[in-house]
């Protein structure tokens, strides 16, 4: 019966939605298109684990942001011990997993006279599980992204599931009450893993260094945690879909999983949540209890990265059927942003507001990186009407590129330092951003980088995102050596700090960097930190040697 009442009630909510799609449609197949979003909903793939022991919190300066963990004694005969007498107990599942979890209380003596109560914290890393959280930062995302659980148990001898779905490594168990007259104990400990990944169908080139192979793991690790039934962006916090992550993930998925059919699948909810007015895509959306996206959050430089995904899945499967059902909704949101492209052929910010994200790094001025991004998000998607044989449609776009990447040049570049200067800020984000347009040459760009990685003034990146273009821009201007020592520094760097999988925000300078101002809401499993996996395999010669 619950199981039926379930079904009804997703149908009620996906006929609204269809029917709001039906009241007002920019695309006239978006009400076609989220029913075969709905359709297409993967299965997920369940594992069982246990967990591996007991671990003891060490505080320790030498550790990633203070904490570590050591193995202790607790975990094997639990099962037959009271928790009255434990009071608390921290368990390792051995890796991070995605799911749920599920315990019995089991009785040892006497009957149950009084209800049990205890908190239950998951975590991704030792600082997050051993971090106060109260009195919470003002300003910083809602606690509720916390992992921690109240129960109140008052029947005993029987499976108990919580509902919310967990991302963690970490579990601690704490008793807050019980009847003093009652020993019971704590049985049947388990954990549902979940994803929609499957098998990995690349393998590293026999002798590829050890440092290689832990990235390329932790890699296809971070990748499989956030293939849930969409593409997530970080299994732990927000539980939603990104453009700019879905990008990255498309990336990393070409050469590990190959799951295809969940990328058409994000590019399809996409484009049927398209603002119904104006064909604008949504910088996000979620699944629960319906599809939606979240309304006003425009970001013109993921709306981009929407058809760079598009041209990555036409390269990866040959699939033209799909590209040409979706061709509008990419050529409109070129057509969006060439709206604030001005007589000058520089984009102008604030002729047509929009959050227009490139990194976590405060104080960054995105103005000459918001001018590359147009400039390569306009030709990746005349690559697509290149491939669907379109170009007619939109004829013109070379030529505003090339104005634009002239004008670029002309602003933005400064000879005195050798680099592109943002209203004149220096950062490496603005140079890896013109290279990625093409801006200035491969020689020209090469220098800019250098001196803007090695001057004290210019900004860095905060995040393994902006990161992932600065290996891209280095091997788009030759850099070779230096885009594999960067990856291994940087990537590697997470892994000898104890990464399972990588993490939302990351400076090898600063362990405590948060884009919240609290390390414990970072997301230690985060989408756009998967991309070694694809520079890996994808440039064998350079980072398997």
């Amino acid at each position: 019966m619950k199981r039926f009442l379930t079904i009804a009630f997703a149908l009620i909510l996906s006929a609204a939605a269809l029917s709001a799609q039906e009241q007002a449609s920019y695309y006239p197949r978006q009400t076609e298109w989220l029913e075969m979003a709905y359709q297409m909903r993967p299965v997920l793939h369940e594992t069982v684990v246990c967990p591996v022991g007991a671990v003891r919190a060490v505080q320790d300066p030498a550790a990633y942001q203070g904490w570590r963990y050591e193995p202790c004694e607790g975990w094997e005969g639990m099962e037959n011990r009271s928790f009255r007498e434990i009071k608390e107990i921290t368990l390792d599942f051995g890796r991070h997993y995605t799911g749920y979890f599920t315990f019995r209380i089991k009785s040892l003596r006497d009957c149950m006279d009084g209800p049990i109560r205890l908190r239950l914290l998951f975590g991704e890393m030792p600082s997050e599980m051993n971090t106060p959280l109260d009195p919470w930062p003002e300003g910083c995302l809602s606690r509720g992204w916390m992992q921690e659980e109240i129960l109140t148990i008052i029947n005993t001898d029987q499976d108990i599931t919580l509902p919310r779905r967990m991302s963690f490594r970490y579990l601690k168990i704490e008793l807050l009450g019980t009847s003093q007259s009652y020993e019971w104990a704590i049985d049947h400990i388990s954990f549902r893993a979940v994803s929609s990944a499957k098998d990995v169908k690349t393998a590293l080139q026999p002798g590829a260094p050890q440092i290689i192979q832990d990235i390329n793991r932790v890699s296809i690790e971070t990748l499989r945690e956030c293939m849930q039934t969409f593409f997530e962006d970080g299994p732990k916090r927000d539980h939603r879909l990104w453009i700019g992550d879905l990008y990255l993930q498309s990336l990393a998925n070409a050469y590990s999983f190959q799951n295809w059919d969940l990328v058409r699948r994000c590019l399809y909810i996409f484009a049927a949540l398209a603002d119904p007015t104006d064909g604008r895509l949504h910088g996000n959306v979620f699944e629960d209890p319906m599809l939606h996206p979240q309304y006003q959050n425009y970001m013109m430089t993921y709306a981009l990265l929407y058809n760079s995904t598009l041209l990555q899945y036409i390269r990866d499967t040959g699939d033209l059927e799909t590209a040409r059902d979706l061709w509008p909704v990419a050529r409109r949101q070129v057509e969006d942003a060439l709206f604030s492209v001005g007589d000058d052929y520089i984009y102008d910010m604030a002729r047509k507001p929009s959050w227009c994200f490139i990194d976590w790094r405060d104080g960054l001025d995105a103005t000459a990186c918001v001018q590359g991004a147009v400039i390569f998000g306009l030709e990746e998607t005349y690559a697509i009407a290149e491939a669907l044989g379109c170009t007619a449609e939109v004829k013109e776009w070379p030529k505003i590129a090339a104005k634009m990447k002239r004008a670029a040049y002309r602003r933005y570049f400064d000879k005195g330092s050798g680099m592109f200067l943002s209203n004149g800020q220096a950062s490496v984000q603005s140079q890896m951003w013109m290279v990625m347009a093409g801006v200035p040459s491969a020689k020209e760009g090469a220098a800019a980088l250098r001196n803007a990685l090695s001057s004290e003034n210019a900004l860095k990146p905060g995040t393994p995102y902006a990161t992932h273009y600065l290996v891209e821009a280095m091997l788009r201007c030759g850099m070779n050596d230096e885009a594999h020592d960067y990856l291994v520094d940087y990537w590697g760097g997470m892994v000898r700090k104890g990464a399972d999988t990588f993490w939302e925000a990351y400076d090898p300078g600063n362990d405590n960097i948060s884009p919240y101002g609290f390390t414990p809401v970072n997301s230690a499993c985060h989408a756009w930190s998967c991309t070694p996996v694809y520079f890996i395999h994808k440039y064998p010669e350079i980072f398997q040697k």
